[in-house]
């Protein structure tokens, strides 16, 4: 698990002036400004993290209610169809397939949690939203966009600690075995997104400052934000940031709209493509110094050891996913071209393709959660089928990248 501030492990010892509803709970007080926040530290996996919630709401000392969610994560745990309302053409467009996998994997770790301990994950946290609606109360969401978090953790890691990462969440959707003992123990003391993480985040200390203690400093801020006329308010959050919240809603002094805007921001990647400028100049120049040197059959070998070469493996990864003819002779023309501009991918345009020609259904993204529990499932389903081509096909095309600009170096060194 991410390694950082101790979560409180046991709940806190009894006041006298401790209100019922929070007894035994691991909870924190804070008063600023003039409002009086309550942070009720939850355990996702927790029944008793639900009566918890649904008894201080029910109290009637809060006149707004604040929850760790954000609307995607809302979204999902409160519209049972929500799957089945989301555009995958939209998603490819935006080159959101990466996020749109990494939220399945978290869905399946989700998903085997319920399985097992007979209980949603966060549903302390649906019980808050329904109970503040039920009685009128003003409700905010505090946490951060899970997509930003996602893409301001990948910035921070390596290409091999974002290979890891990546391929960990993947393999979540494959595993059946039932989560151990420690890691339930440690999730009801911790996050759910960081455990969602496993194991590899154990020893990063870059995807804890994303995963955990920005997110602290973003939830403190955005209740100092949100508070409006408010003077009782109430937080629930993971025990995990029952500390480090208390701490910066204590302490922090900047304007909490421009904090939150600093840490919802996404760095943007250098305007300058030098890998891709480079590999314009190697393949296009390559060709040139054939024609010139070699005359008609150097220059022709060398357009077709790329041509090949890419196109080949990118229609390949295309036809292992189960791709739609039509999406294969699209992989196999865009895979030659795609590396050498900085906005275009083979896997996007051949995942397009799939998508336009085998429109998924409603049926298919209703049923998507539970056939990417199996690798047949990945084929079945049309929505994860795109997801493939979209990955196999990127990665055939970069292979192809590699080995093809290989051969031409060959060539032209011979």
């Amino acid at each position: 698990m991410l390694r950082g501030p101790s979560p409180p492990t046991q709940p806190m010892a009894a006041d006298p002036a401790t209100p019922p509803f929070l007894a035994g709970q691991p909870h924190a007080i804070v008063e600023r400004e003039g409002v009086h926040y309550t942070l009720l530290g939850t355990a996702h996996v927790s029944r008793a993290s639900v009566d918890a919630v649904r008894a201080a709401i029910d109290s009637g000392q809060f006149d707004s209610v604040a929850v760790e969610l954000d609307e995607g994560r809302l979204r999902a745990i409160s519209e049972p169809d929500a799957m089945g309302k989301l555009d995958l053409v939209k998603v490819l467009r935006e080159g959101k397939a990466a996020l749109f996998a990494a939220n399945l994997g978290l869905a399946a770790y989700q998903r085997r949690l319920a399985e097992q301990l007979g209980i949603e994950p966060g549903a302390e946290l649906k019980a808050a939203v329904t109970e503040a609606h039920a009685r009128g109360l003003p409700m905010n969401l505090i946490d951060r966009d899970v997509g930003i978090t996602f893409r301001r953790a990948s910035q921070k890691l390596g290409w091999w600690a974002r290979a890891k990462l990546g391929g960990g969440l993947m393999a979540s959707l494959f595993a059946d075995e039932e989560v151990g003992h420690d890691e339930i123990e440690k999730l009801k003391q911790g996050d759910l997104l960081e455990a969602s993480f496993g194991e590899f985040a154990a020893e990063n200390p870059a995807l804890y400052e994303t995963v955990i203690a920005e997110r602290d400093r973003y939830m403190a801020a955005r209740l100092r934000e949100t508070s409006g006329d408010a003077r009782h308010v109430l937080a629930v959050v993971g025990a995990g940031h029952l500390q480090g919240l208390a701490q910066h809603l204590r302490e922090e002094h900047g304007d909490p709209e421009a904090l939150r805007a600093e840490l919802d921001s996404v760095a943007e990647k250098s305007k300058v493509p030098w890998f891709t400028l480079l590999l314009t100049a190697f393949v296009l120049g390559g060709f040139a110094w054939g024609f010139w040197r070699g005359g008609l059959d150097v220059g022709t070998d060398l357009m077709l050891y790329w041509v090949l070469w890419t196109g080949g493996l990118g229609a390949l990864g295309c036809a292992v996913a189960g791709g739609h003819p039509l999406s294969i002779l699209g992989a196999f023309i865009s895979s030659p071209v795609t590396p050498l501009h900085p906005a275009l991918a083979s896997g996007t345009i051949s995942g397009l393709i799939e998508a336009w020609v085998r429109k998924p259904t409603y049926a298919d993204f209703m049923a998507l959660r539970d056939d990417v529990q199996t690798l047949r499932g990945w084929w079945r389903n049309r929505v994860s089928r795109v997801l493939l081509n979209f990955f196999l096909t990127s990665l055939g095309t970069a292979i192809g990248v590699w080995t093809g600009g290989a051969r031409m170096l060959a060539k032209l060194a011979g």
